[in-house]
């Protein structure tokens, strides 16, 4: 999945940061997660019923919201995680985001 979307460029309709979050959750569990748009992606991501944990315990595969701006991206290796970008995937250490959900 990473692979197709490392040079896919942000865009506000069809591949923004809840696209990009549903389709990893869609890779690792083969489901594609029920999400309700709500006021903010903490809250709906929160929506996805996937429970929160500490960004520091994140692994492969779990998704990650990191601040300013608001961003939701998926966690690639230990202590990084991929966002999407204006020209594709940007790379952000977790000490940047402030929570994780475990997926899978």
């Amino acid at each position: 999945m990473l692979s197709v979307a490392e040079a896919r460029p942000f865009d506000a309709r069809h591949w923004n940061c809840a696209s990009f979050a549903i389709a990893a959750v869609e890779a690792v569990t083969g489901h594609k997660p029920s999400v309700r748009l709500l006021p903010c992606l903490a809250a709906s991501a929160d929506s996805a019923g996937f429970p929160r944990i500490a960004p520091a315990f994140a692994r492969a595969g779990d998704i990650v919201l990191a601040d300013g701006p608001p961003r939701l991206g998926v966690v690639v290796e230990a202590g990084r995680a991929v966002f999407v970008g204006t020209h594709g995937l940007t790379h952000a250490p977790l000490t940047e985001c402030s929570i994780a959900w475990r997926i899978g």
